[in-house]
């Protein structure tokens, strides 16, 4: 009887699922970013930024996202951290984004997350706990989630990224203040791949081309 239904089980979890479990790495140690955050703290001493304005977080892709240059109308501060995973926004959000009482915040981790082989529903988690963080102290301030990105050296991870999108937008659109930019229409090209233009040679991160599509699709918002 348990073998049946262990057999169940298993014919009913998605090959994208029996691959991230296959795959999943060691959980990293969560207070690894500490020296990061020190730093950010020891410059908002050092050089206070102007309050209500706004703060990107998340991931290399922010970290790698020239604001100044894609933003030059608006004060715009980079709190991203390159590896983070979508815990480690939420559990930092309260450190390095609320002192700044921004008017807006943008936010893009996750992908690390899947392809460590973290499960969509955690990421998915993960994102609420960081609206949460954010809305608690500053019910005001608006957030925009950017969704997971298709690229080609994580290609394979493409379902549980979407279903991560899924959730994601899923839980915005309940919450006020809340607006999920899906970018994954135009950083694919006819052949329903990513569009090799908008990635530097390590297949994950950005070109200039893939930041024009970002800033494009973000820009409208951060009125």
């Amino acid at each position: 009887m348990r073998r049946t239904v262990a057999a169940l089980l298993a014919l009913a979890l998605t090959p994208t699922v029996l691959l991230l479990r296959a795959q999943q790495r060691p959980t990293p140690d969560p207070n690894r970013w500490e020296p990061a955050m020190q730093k950010f703290e020891s410059q908002d001493k050092e050089t206070p930024s102007p309050k209500g304005e706004v703060v990107f977080t998340g991931a290399s892709s922010i970290v790698r996202w020239d604001l100044k240059e894609y933003f030059p109308d608006l004060k715009v501060l980079n709190r991203g951290f390159g590896g983070s995973e979508m815990a480690d926004a939420a559990r930092y959000a309260p450190r390095i984004v609320v002192p700044h009482a921004p008017r807006i915040v943008v936010l893009y981790p996750g992908e690390n997350d899947i392809a460590r082989g973290v499960t969509a529903d955690t990421v998915g988690a993960g994102f609420q706990q960081f609206v949460k963080n954010i809305h608690g102290p500053l019910p005001q301030t608006r957030i925009i989630a950017i969704g997971l990105k298709p690229t080609p050296v994580r290609w394979q991870f493409i379902d549980e990224m979407r279903r991560a999108n899924k959730l994601i937008k899923g839980y915005c659109e309940t919450q006020a203040g809340c607006l999920y930019i899906n970018v994954e229409p135009e950083m694919l090209g006819a052949d329903g791949r990513p569009r090799p233009e908008l990635f530097v040679s390590d297949g994950e991160h950005m070109t200039p081309e893939g930041y024009k599509i970002w800033t494009r699709l973000v820009r409208p918002h951060l009125n």
